[in-house]
């Protein structure tokens, strides 16, 4: 056991373009934000980025970095589509690969597994058999002869999520009511890191909350960053909700004019706008 933490900034370091990215959460809650604007001050581009897509994927999409879109919606929840990754969409700015949330999830779960597919049976009858011509199905083996999809595996060279708490062994701990599958992204992948809200000794975990909030185990995690409000503008449960009024704004202002704005600098930079952005607004 070792102490695995990091700063955002280093993490980044590790990763390279042209790489397969997971980024956990769901739509608008709890993504890795302060991970993601660790990656676009980088230079880090041509990736393909697998996601339950929020402003992650539409940051990073308008910032011209992926290549390729894995995903079963790009949703800001309050805001049904996400519009600048409507934008990059519309222009053609990446190949997308867009498959139903269920056959996502399995897919997740045999690159946990690492196995090359899983049989599911969500995709059939649907448009996902016309738009993904590469996929394929498979027989049941035994008396039923139902046939399902073949869901290939979803195997990441990193993964990016975030929690509310964590040790510096790499334990992670979700608070909120959901997992989100963080710790499928974790499985998944070759190499995981983690930011979390707070930092804190291993005994403390199980004193907030029942040993099953420990979601992420140490031997699938490679770093942990602490980042408290790393999840902003999107929610942590119970930390923090959803920011709704910067969340409108990022998704009404023209994405050069917000990067200048709020991503010119580092994280203190950043919250520091937010807040005289939230001052202005009295």
């Amino acid at each position: 056991m070792s102490d695995k933490t990091m700063t955002a900034d280093e993490v980044v370091s590790r990763l390279h373009s042209g790489m397969t990215l997971g980024i956990g959460g769901w739509g608008s809650r709890r993504k890795p934000m302060a991970l993601v604007r660790a990656l676009l001050r980088s230079d880090i581009t041509d990736l393909t980025v697998v996601s339950y897509g929020g402003p992650d994927v539409g940051m990073l999409a308008a910032a011209g970095r992926i290549r390729r879109l894995v995903a079963a919606f790009v949703t800001l929840d309050s805001i049904p589509l996400e519009p600048h990754y409507r934008a990059a969409r519309e222009r053609g700015a990446f190949e997308l690969t867009e498959i139903d949330e269920a056959m996502f999830m399995w897919g997740l779960r045999a690159a946990a597994n690492r196995l090359p597919f899983l049989p599911v049976r969500a995709g059939i009858g649907s448009d996902v058999m016309r738009v993904n011509p590469g996929l394929r199905t498979v027989p049941s083996p035994y008396e039923d002869g139902e046939t399902f999809v073949a869901m290939p595996a979803l195997r990441m060279d990193a993964a990016l999520v975030h929690l509310g708490r964590a040790d510096r062994l790499g334990n992670g701990q979700y608070l909120g009511p959901d997992p989100y599958f963080d710790d499928l992204f974790c499985e998944a992948a070759d190499s995981a890191y983690l930011s979390c809200e707070r930092i804190v000794d291993t005994a403390e975990l199980t004193k907030e909350a029942p040993p099953q909030s420990l979601l992420v185990k140490r031997l699938n995690v490679t770093g942990v960053v602490e980042a408290p409000g790393g999840a902003h503008f999107t929610s942590c449960a119970p930390d923090y909700g959803r920011d709704e009024d910067f969340q409108r704004l990022y998704a009404s202002t023209p994405w050069a004019e917000f990067a200048e704005r709020f991503l010119a600098g580092d994280e203190q930079v950043y919250a520091s706008a937010v807040r005289n952005w939230q001052e202005e607004q009295g």
